[in-house]
């Protein structure tokens, strides 16, 4: 069996086996079949069910397994969900050990969140900045909502806020009122 961070290098090396074999349609459908449509469908439910609350125990659990030492925070109000990663473990292991085999390994995060929200009716605001810190604000979709002002959902937990969110040459990569994994902006 595999170990946590084992699994991290090889689903790392997995996305670029694919990307290399079948170009990004095959990353793409790799996301869709083996993660949203086989792995997810209790969390599919749980959040179609439960909407908010859903993700609260989904997320909370879950985040406190993969990052026992609290490097996330969660804020919940009435009409959003938001995570922050402050120090992702997979993405800090992959880093730590020198890997790159994906151009963007933070993307399958959006590979399959964004089907399971918007199947369920929610859209994502999210950026991740490609050294382990990214931020995710679930809400019911709305064209006249601005993403959120650094601190305005979570305060001085925001990650955005973190002294190294943006050093020189980071790339910083944005999704707005977004379900899918190429909805990016740049």
């Amino acid at each position: 069996m595999l170990g946590c961070y084992d699994f991290c290098g090889h689903f790392e090396w997995s996305h670029g086996w694919f990307e290399r074999t079948g170009g990004h349609p095959l990353v793409r459908t790799y996301w869709y079949e083996a993660l949203y449509l086989d792995e997810l469908e209790p969390v599919r439910a749980l959040i179609g069910r439960e909407g908010f609350a859903g993700m609260a125990k989904y997320w909370g659990p879950t985040l406190l397994e993969e990052s026992p030492s609290q490097g996330f925070v969660i804020t919940q109000k009435p009409d959003v969900f938001r995570f922050e990663m402050h120090d992702c473990p997979s993405k800090g292991f992959l880093i730590r050990n020198g890997l790159e085999n994906y151009r963007d390994y933070c993307d399958h995060c959006m590979g399959w969140i964004g089907p399971v929200l918007r199947e369920a009716g929610f859209v994502i605001d999210h950026e991740h900045n490609h050294h382990g810190q990214c931020w995710w604000e679930m809400r019911k979709p709305d064209p006249s909502r601005d993403v959120a002002k650094p601190g305005e959902t979570s305060g001085k937990h925001d990650a955005r806020l973190l002294p190294h969110w943006n050093l020189p040459g980071t790339k910083i990569d944005r999704y707005v009122q977004a379900s899918d994994p190429d909805d990016k902006q740049r």
